[in-house]
């Protein structure tokens, strides 16, 4: 029992008593944590008496003096975020040079600069921040040519962010990285005009095209076809010559030239496919009345 005993008050001891007295110190304004990306703002009977913006263990009694032991208890302490933040403008409306509603997404990067400025300048920075970007956004970026505004949004982002940057800094912000992400037609009559004139002009360019290549298909045929024509007619020419001169050196040798017309007249009759009748030698009537018999 006496062990279990122990065991119980030294639990509740470690359990409740060393986070209450933790917390007793840091109210006595002995030390304070401050986390990454943080800032601690201390104020006392309406007077800022000191920030810590380092990240890690502080000892407030040697930064603060004796005000330490009442800050927690009298004063406030405002804990701020100091980690980059973005947010994203969309659809900011302007015209350009040649009065076409033009839409464009304005995209900006801002942290906290100036922790007592954030603070007690604007009673809601990040509210008059959006409105300063959006009307600048309007204000500088009307008016120009519509090739520009499709075209430079680097030098356009820059114009932003100089006109924007130092009213920021007067309410303790301070613009990062500033861009143009969207440039877009706000007319959905002239956006649909656009797109039939796009694809009318594709249109335009397959038919273009496709009888570009009709035109190279036949140029190509027509030449193949003339070069045909004129290796036929190059041939034709030439068999005359060339069975001219085979029937001459056939003639030549009169044995040749009789089997020549031999195998060419069996080969006519053939093709012709006649009946043949088979007689036996020295039956001549026999022949004849087969004739008349036919006629």
């Amino acid at each position: 029992m006496t062990t279990i005993l122990v065991m119980a008050i030294t639990f509740a001891l470690f359990a409740v008593g060393v986070p209450v007295f933790f917390f007793l110190v840091r109210l006595t304004g002995f030390y304070d944590v401050v986390e990454e990306r943080r800032c601690h703002v201390y104020m006392l009977f309406g007077q800022v008496v000191g920030t810590i913006s380092e990240p890690g263990l502080h000892l407030l009694w040697g930064k603060l003096g004796l005000r330490a032991m009442i800050v927690r208890t009298l004063g406030q302490r405002r804990v701020l975020d100091m980690r980059t933040d973005q947010e994203y403008l969309r659809s900011q409306p302007v015209n350009s040079e040649e009065g076409a509603p033009m839409g464009i997404g304005m995209w900006y990067e801002m942290y906290v600069s100036d922790p007592v400025a954030y603070l007690f300048r604007n009673t809601d920075p990040r509210g008059s921040l959006r409105a300063n970007v959006g009307s600048t956004t309007i204000r500088a970026l009307s008016n120009m040519r519509l090739i520009d505004m499709l075209e430079t949004r680097h030098a356009m982002s820059n114009l932003v962010r100089n006109e924007v940057s130092p009213k920021a800094h007067e309410w303790g912000y301070k613009l990062g990285s500033v861009y143009i992400r969207k440039v877009h037609f706000r007319d959905g009559q002239m956006v649909r005009q656009i797109e039939e004139k796009v694809v009318n002009r594709l249109r335009q360019v397959t038919s273009a095209i496709r009888q570009d290549g009709v035109n190279q298909v036949s140029l190509i045929r027509g030449t193949a076809e003339k070069e045909a024509a004129v290796e036929f007619a190059k041939a034709a020419a030439l068999r005359p010559a060339i069975l001219g001169a085979a029937l001459a050196e056939m003639l030549a040798r009169p044995s040749v030239a009789r089997a020549t017309f031999d195998v060419l007249e069996t080969q006519q009759l053939l093709q012709g496919q006649p009946e043949v009748t088979l007689l036996p030698p020295g039956n001549a009537a026999l022949g004849a009345l087969l004739a008349a018999d036919r006629g």
